[in-house]
C-alpha cells in the first residue's frame, strides 16, 4: 500500500503553528510496514511519550498470553488470584463526611477487569471516588504509589461500564500468575519480541532526556508548563498507565495486532486470541452516556460517541462502519496526555497520534485527531456500509 503523508504533515505542522500543541507525532501502519510517520514542533522521530492509558492494551495482551497457556481463567474471581482485591467494598455514598461502604453483590472476574465492568473506578472521573480520596487520603495515580488501588469499588461488578483501575489490578493478576513483576514480564514477552526498544516502565536517563515536556491548556487557550509528572522511579509497574515509549514502538504493537498476533516471525498471541480481544464482551452491561470529569486538571468531560459501541479485551470497539472512515470492529483507546490510537483490522491499518497535553480530551486536539482520521481514509479507503 502506498501512502502520501503530505496531508498528515501539513495537519500536524499547522496545528503546532496554531498552538494546539508544542510537539506531536503521528503514525500510520499497515500489516507490512510503516506507511508514514509525521512529526512536528518539539517532537522528533525518537521522542518518548508517556503512554498513560495506552498501556492498558499492552498489559491486557500480556494477560491474554497467560490465558492461552492455560494458566489464567477469564471467569476466575480476581480475589482468588490477588486476595487483596477481596478487601474492596462498594462506595454507596456518604453520611455527612463518613463514607458508606458495603460488600459487593458479586465477585469481580478477570474478564471484568479487562472490560472495565469490575466496579473499579478512577477518582478523576468519578465524583464519589474523588470525594472519598480526599476524605480517606488515597494518593493520586500520578504519585506512582500502589496505595492508589486501595479505594472502594464505584459500583457492583457487572452492572455498568466504569473506567478506572481495573487494568492495574489485572497487572497484579499477571504478576501473581507469572511470578514476575509486570515490567519484567512485558519486556520479555511483548516489548523485546516486537522490537519495542524504548517501551519501558522505568525510563533510563537517556530515554528520559527524550521525553516530550508536559503542557497544560490554560483558560485562555495557551499552553503552559506543568509542575506535575509521573514519578521517574515508580514504586510499581502500573498496568493502567505506567509505560512510556516512542510512537514507532506503538506502531509495531499495532502491526502485530493487524497481523493476528505475529510480527517479523515473533508470535505474541494466537490468531484466535486476537479475534477474541476484538470481540465484544460486555455481556449486556451498558456503557455510560457521558463520562464527567471530577478533576479539571486531568480531564475534560467526555461524551459518548453517537454510534453503537462495545468493549473487547483491552480495546474499546466501534460496532458500525463509518462511511468513508473506520470499519466496524475497529479497536481503539487513548492516553491521559491526549494520545490516541485505533486498529482497523478490516481496513488493515493502525493509526496513532501522540502528544503530551493536559487535560485529557482537549477539544482542539480532538479536532486534529478527526483531521488525521479523514486524511488517512482519504487514501486507504474508508468503510463502505452494506446496502
Amino acid at each position: 500500500m502506498t501512502f502520501d503523508g503530505a496531508a498528515v504533515d501539513a495537519l500536524l505542522t499547522g496545528a503546532v503553528e496554531d498552538g494546539v500543541f508544542d510537539g506531536v507525532s503521528a503514525i500510520v501502519v499497515d500489516r507490512d510496514g510503516v506507511l508514514h510517520t509525521g512529526v512536528a514542533g518539539d517532537a522528533y522521530a525518537d521522542t518518548v511519550f508517556r503512554n498513560a492509558s495506552m498501556t492498558k492494551a499492552l498489559a491486557t495482551v500480556g494477560a491474554l498470553q497467560l490465558v492461552e497457556q492455560g494458566r489464567l481463567d477469564l471467569d476466575a474471581s480476581v480475589e482468588s488470584i490477588v486476595p487483596a482485591f477481596g478487601e474492596l467494598q462498594v462506595l454507596d455514598g456518604f453520611d455527612g463526611e463518613e463514607p458508606r461502604l458495603r460488600a459487593p453483590a458479586s465477585k469481580a472476574t478477570v474478564l471484568q477487569l479487562m472490560t472495565h465492568t469490575s466496579g473499579c473506578g478512577y477518582a478523576f472521573t468519578n465524583e464519589d471516588l474523588h470525594r472519598y480520596a480526599e476524605v480517606a487520603g488515597v494518593p493520586s495515580l500520578l504519585t506512582g504509589l500502589k496505595a492508589t488501588l486501595m479505594q472502594p469499588l464505584a459500583r457492583d461488578p457487572g452492572t455498568l461500564w466504569e473506567y478506572g483501575v481495573s487494568t492495574d489490578w489485572l497487572g497484579l493478576v499477571v504478576e501473581a500468575v507469572s511470578g514476575q513483576t509486570l515490567d519484567v514480564y512485558l519486556h520479555e514477552r511483548l516489548f523485546e519480541p516486537l522490537g519495542m526498544r524504548d517501551t519501558t516502565f522505568s525510563p533510563s536517563a537517556e530515554q528520559a532526556s527524550r521525553l516530550l515536556a508536559l503542557r497544560f491548556r490554560a483558560t485562555d487557550g495557551t499552553l503552559v508548563p506543568l509542575d506535575i509528572d509521573l514519578p521517574p522511579e515508580p514504586k510499581w509497574a502500573s498496568a493502567g498507565h505506567g509505560s512510556c515509549g516512542t510512537i514507532d514502538d506503538y506502531g509495531r504493537f499495532m502491526r502485530a495486532m493487524l497481523r493476528d498476533g505475529e510480527l517479523d516471525g515473533e508470535r505474541i498471541l494466537a490468531a484466535d486470541t486476537v479475534e477474541l480481544a476484538f470481540s465484544d464482551h460486555l455481556r449486556g452491561v451498558p456503557l455510560p452516556d457521558f463520562m464527567k470529569s471530577a478533576d479539571p486538571l486531568l480531564a475534560n468531560d467526555v461524551p459518548a460517541l453517537p454510534v453503537p459501541q462495545g468493549w473487547g479485551l483491552g480495546f474499546h470497539l466501534l460496532q458500525m462502519d463509518i462511511p468513508g472512515g473506520r470499519s466496524s470492529g475497529t479497536g481503539d483507546w487513548a492516553g491521559l496526555f491526549n494520545c490516541f490510537f485505533w486498529i482497523d483490522r478490516a481496513a488493515g491499518i493502525g493509526v496513532a497520534l501522540m502528544t503530551q497535553v493536559l487535560p485529557f480530551f482537549d477539544a482542539r486536539i480532538v479536532q486534529v485527531l478527526l483531521g488525521l482520521d479523514a486524511a488517512t481514509y482519504a487514501q486507504v479507503g474508508g468503510a463502505v456500509p452494506a446496502a
